[in-house]
Formats: structure tokens, C-alpha cells, sequence
């Protein structure tokens, strides 16, 4: 049997990378679908992209065009999305692109807040609703047995919105004692991957196969979870309450939309008055899915934070005195750096050394080789390029 082509959209971020490289894994040509065909995809460099067969194509979700062109070209019969925030509510012109270019199956990056049966879903809370729109756009175009909304609860991501106040040792946060579940991105990746290399694995919950629901292996607050990072980075992190106004304004420095930021805040309330999310047979079945379907454990929250810790962009890792690889900086020199392109786990910079005039350009995978250990960057001028 010739192997299937998907396309995966934000493939440059950890869910859509995890999703491609699972997908590639189990046998499919895999297309990766970005705005920008120079970002890096982490967990992949250019030679692993080439080596995989991976090829990139431009589409941006918000313009059903590009979408339906990107489709076409690749010959994809199945795809990954998520929802793409902007004035097509509902993606209703996006997804019967996907349809009318040649996509038969989508998977769906949904979201676990969205209960019961999407028409049902009230528009009060913006997260649940949005989601649900683009379920029933879905279900309306390809029918109940060519889509999967895969629904993750709380990414253990979610907790660099709060990276500013792990840096400097003060996390002054809402609900720090509301229990999340805390899923890693990989672990929603894989699923979805492996549900679009083989849409059999899906087994649905309840009465609806289009249906994955996807939670993290253990309930934590966001005060022990900031206690697992201060142990991961050697730093005591005090942890402080604030109200649902000054919530939103961090989440908002962090870039998340406002709608987005108060939805959290009225879920959060919920969570810690002792809301049902994480009780009963459907969280049950929740629990269960990511080995279930990938045939992997899932990674707890220490893990996650353990494997992120060194990462470009994550910015709470302490700041370690560095020295480039090739040992042209040294100690006490003044460098110029230009990021061109950064992601949180790669990235390529053209640094300058200001005190002999040597440019020179690296690519980096990690923060160890980008910094190294043994002498200290004194930065003049940082400028980022993308």
C-alpha cells in the first residue's frame, strides 16, 4: 500500500512537530504546513527534515486560499489544524477549502473544556466555544467519521506564561492552588500523530468516535508546579494569589488574547472551587488514552520540566556563563547577536565580536550549544529578526 501524504499546519510549534515526526514515523509523507518556510521545527534540524523526507509548504490557516493551495500541491488526503484565531469564526471558509482540495480525514487540536456535544457548548466561555464552533464546522463538511477532535486539558506549557515571574524569583499568580493535570505537548502530539498516520487508533469516547479526550497523569496546583520548577533550576520561587484582573494582564504581556485570558480566568475560578473536570469515568478513559493510543507513558510534569529546562525561549533557566563552541569569544569580549530565527527549542544567530570585529553565524539546538559554561557573554546590542 503507498504511503498516505498528510499535511501537518503549525508544524513549528511543539504539538504540530511531535505530530509530524510521529506521523513520518508510522509510514506517512509528511508536508509541513507554515507561515514562515524559514522557522526551525524543533526536534528537527535541516538534515533530519531532509533525511525524513519532510517538506515545507506556506499556507497560514487564516487564509482559506493559501489552505486549499497547500493542499493541492502536496496531494495530502489528511491533515492536522488547530484553531486559528481571527474573523473566520468557526473556520467556515477554511475547512471546505481543506475539503474541495483534496483532504478526506482531519485531525482537530481541540480543547478538553468543550463537554458534551458541541451545539450545546455556551458561548459565555470564549476557549470552549471557539473550539466548538470549528467541531461543528467540521462535522457539517466531512461528516462524523472523517474528523477527530482531539481535546487536551491543561498544557504543562502553560506555565511559561509565567516565565517572567519565575525569572526573578516572585511568582505573583491567579489561582496558584486550583488543580491542573498538566499534559505535555509531546504527549498531545504523538496522539494526534499517530491518529492521522492511522485514524484507526481512535477509538472515541462515549458514543462519539470523533472524540479523543486527553488529560495529563497527575493533578497538580500551579504553586507545586512551580516548586518542581525551582527544584529543576536551583531557585526559590515565592508564590502569590492575585485577582482575575491582574491575571489577564500577564497572560496578555505574554501574547494571549484577551478573550483567551478571562475564559482561563472563569475556568480557573471553577478549578479551584472543586470543579468535575478530573472526576468520573470519562476522566478515567482520559487518563488512559495517551498509552492507549501511542503505546508510550506519559510524561508527568517533572519530566516535562526536567526535558525544557535548557531551552532557548523558555527563560527561566538561570543565566549560566557562557562561552561560544568554537571558542572565538572569550571572556570579557563585547558581542552584537541578530536571531534570525528562534523557536523554543532551536534557532540561528549571527553574533558579532565587538572587540576584535569577527561576525560570524551559528545554528543552535539547545541552550548548551548555543551558551556553554566557561566564560561570559557581555551583551552590547540584541536585535531578533522574525
Amino acid at each position: 500500500m503507498a504511503a498516505v501524504n498528510v499535511i501537518v499546519f503549525g508544524a513549528t510549534g511543539d504539538v504540530g512537530s511531535h505530530a509530524a515526526r510521529t506521523a513520518q514515523q508510522l509510514g506517512a509523507n509528511v508536508f509541513l504546513a507554515v507561515r514562515d518556510l524559514a522557522k526551525p521545527v524543533p526536534g528537527l534540524t535541516a538534515e533530519q527534515e531532509k533525511a525524513g523526507r519532510f517538506e515545507r509548504v506556506k499556507a497560514d490557516l487564516n487564509d482559506a486560499e493559501s489552505v486549499g493551495a497547500a493542499v493541492t500541491s502536496t496531494k495530502a488526503t489528511r491533515a492536522l489544524i488547530y484553531l486559528a484565531h481571527g474573523p473566520d469564526h468557526g473556520m467556515k471558509a477554511c475547512i471546505p477549502a481543506l475539503k474541495s482540495a483534496g483532504i478526506e480525514f482531519v485531525v482537530f487540536l481541540s480543547s478538553y473544556s468543550v463537554r458534551g456535544r458541541p451545539a450545546e457548548t455556551s458561548s459565555d466561555d470564549y476557549i470552549s466555544y471557539a473550539h466548538a464552533l470549528v467541531e461543528l464546522t467540521l462535522a457539517e463538511t466531512f461528516g462524523e467519521q472523517n474528523y477527530v477532535a482531539v481535546r487536551p486539558a491543561f498544557f504543562a506549557s502553560n506555565i511559561l506564561w509565567w516565565s517572567e515571574e519565575i525569572r526573578s524569583g516572585d511568582a505573583r499568580i491567579p489561582y496558584p492552588d486550583a488543580l491542573f493535570d498538566w499534559i505535555a505537548p509531546a504527549d498531545i502530539g504523538r496522539v494526534c500523530g499517530t491518529i492521522l498516520a492511522k485514524p484507526e487508533a481512535a477509538t472515541g469516547d462515549g458514543d462519539e468516535r470523533s472524540v479523543v479526550f486527553l488529560v495529563g497523569p497527575q493533578q497538580m496546583s500551579q504553586r507545586d508546579a512551580l516548586a518542581i520548577i525551582g527544584r529543576a533550576i536551583g531557585k526559590d520561587i515565592s508564590v502569590t494569589a492575585v485577582s482575575d484582573d491582574e491575571g489577564v494582564a500577564l497572560m496578555k504581556k505574554m501574547g494571549v488574547p484577551e478573550g483567551v485570558a478571562r475564559s482561563a480566568m472563569n475556568q480557573w475560578s471553577k478549578m479551584n472551587e472543586g470543579s468535575d473536570w478530573y472526576r468520573g469515568s470519562a476522566y478515567e478513559k482520559a487518563l488512559r488514552n495517551i498509552e492507549a493510543i501511542t503505546e508510550r507513558k506519559p510524561l508527568d510534569f517533572a519530566a516535562w520540566a526536567d526535558e525544557n529546562k535548557q531551552k532557548p525561549g523558555t527563560e527561566w533557566f538561570p543565566k549560566d556563563a557562557c562561552e561560544w563552541p568554537d571558542r572565538w569569544v572569550r571572556a570579557g569580549d563585547a558581542v552584537g547577536m541578530t536571531l534570525q530565527a528562534t523557536s523554543s527549542t532551536s534557532g540561528l544567530t549571527v553574533v558579532e565580536n565587538l572587540t576584535t570585529g569577527r561576525p560570524e553565524s551559528h545554528r543552535f539546538a539547545n541552550q548548551r550549544e548555543l551558551c556553554g559554561f566557561n566564560a561570559e557573554w557581555i551583551v552590547e546590542d540584541l536585535s531578533y529578526d522574525g
